[in-house]
């Protein structure tokens, strides 16, 4: 349909890209920050004349489904230590550099704070070393790749050609090659590998075993610090030795990386609680409602949503993204529990609703410091 003929349609803030391509990731890197819209009063709302409470109702769930960052303990520790491992690892070109392994549960938010940090690293870079290099070719101090289930030697090398947009034909070692020139030539220090999950070791999957070796090449022959994510990795046995021979493979990968994590939040004790409600008190300050009030999830809320999130931070952002939605469909502008308990969410975090539903219900568990307990109690 021509723009001319239907004015008032509304694009909408959505911004499609992949962060697996050079043009995405930079878009990621250096794209505007959101302006979060104004929040208006019931009044205001109702005074809109209807294009333009679609056009601000279509704002806001942009924005509720974009929160954030949201500088979490979990997500600052884990950049310190990926700063560590990275900025120390100044070894020449003759030297493999090691690698690190974020492994954790799914739905804690470790692809995020990874990217997060990869754009952190990308933009000091620049602001150190100048966007070219002395040769005039663009710099590109990180890529971002992802694995799956069916990735072989050649895929691997071909996404990397991908990311940096160079053709992606030819055998596995004329992709490398080319990647390897890429890396050397855009001055490339980091890739980051998502989903290495994939890899887990298995006595008849050859696969497996010959990527395993193909990432010893990999940190052998370019002179990146590799910094891979997944899901259970450890407890697969991809950084431990084992009986079978070919899992020795995977003891030379396990000493080259060093594993780091990112734990969910806990209630089971004090620090655990306070850390929580800061969570919850730096997102209800973004929610672009009209009824939102002080306390609303970090009081009143507050154990409902670790009970429908299992502290996990995925889980919970799914959640409030899509209360959100519900309740300005609905007008009714706030979040309560009577409103989340139609919101779905996740598989894993709904198994566990009931049982920690049920603790809490019974007195045996509250998200809730002690000063706020009080509080609460009193009302």
């Amino acid at each position: 349909m021509n723009a001319a003929v239907a004015p008032s349609l509304v694009e909408g803030d959505d911004r499609q890209y992949s962060p697996t391509r050079l043009s995405g990731w930079l878009e990621f890197v250096y794209g505007a920050a959101r302006a979060r819209p104004e929040r208006l009063s019931v009044a205001q709302l109702a005074a809109l004349p209807e294009q333009e409470l679609v056009a601000y109702n279509d704002r806001r769930a942009v924005w509720h489904a974009n929160l954030g960052p949201i500088k979490t303990p979990q997500l600052l520790g884990l950049h310190e230590d990926l700063a560590e491992i990275v900025e120390s690892n100044r070894q020449d070109g003759d030297k493999a550099k090691p690698a690190a392994l974020v492994d954790a549960y799914a739905g804690l938010g470790k692809s995020t704070a990874v990217r997060e940090y990869g754009r952190d690293y990308y933009r000091q870079q620049i602001v150190l070393r100048g966007e070219t290099t002395r040769e005039g070719h663009r710099r590109v101090p990180i890529i971002y790749i992802a694995l799956t289930g069916n990735t072989h030697i050649r895929g691997l090398n071909a996404a990397i050609c991908r990311f940096y947009g160079l053709p992606d034909r030819g055998d596995a070692d004329t992709l490398a090659e080319r990647a390897k020139d890429a890396v050397l030539s855009l001055r490339t220090s980091v890739f980051i590998v998502d989903d290495i999950h994939f890899l887990a070791p298995s006595r008849t999957d050859t696969n497996a075993v010959k990527m395993a070796n193909h990432l010893k090449f990999l940190s052998n022959t370019f002179p990146v610090t590799l910094i891979y994510v997944g899901v259970g990795v450890a407890d697969r046995g991809l950084l431990t030795e084992g009986h079978a021979p070919p899992q020795a493979l995977y003891a030379q990968f396990g000493r080259r990386t060093t594993p780091l994590t990112l734990r969910p939040f806990h209630i089971d004790n004090e620090p655990g609680r306070v850390e929580w409600r800061r969570l919850l008190l730096s997102i209800e300050r973004q929610l672009v409602l009209a009824r939102r009030y002080p306390g609303m999830l970090a009081d009143d809320l507050s154990d409902y949503l670790f009970a429908r999130s299992s502290g996990h931070f995925a889980s919970l952002m799914a959640l409030i993204s899509r209360g959100c939605l519900r309740t300005v469909r609905t007008g009714r502008e706030r979040l309560d529990a009577g409103l989340m308990d139609g919101v779905k969410n996740d598989a894993a975090a709904e198994e566990n609703r009931q049982e920690l539903l049920a603790a809490i219900d019974a007195g045996l568990l509250t998200s809730l410091p002690t000063f706020r307990a009080r509080k609460t109690a009193s009302r």
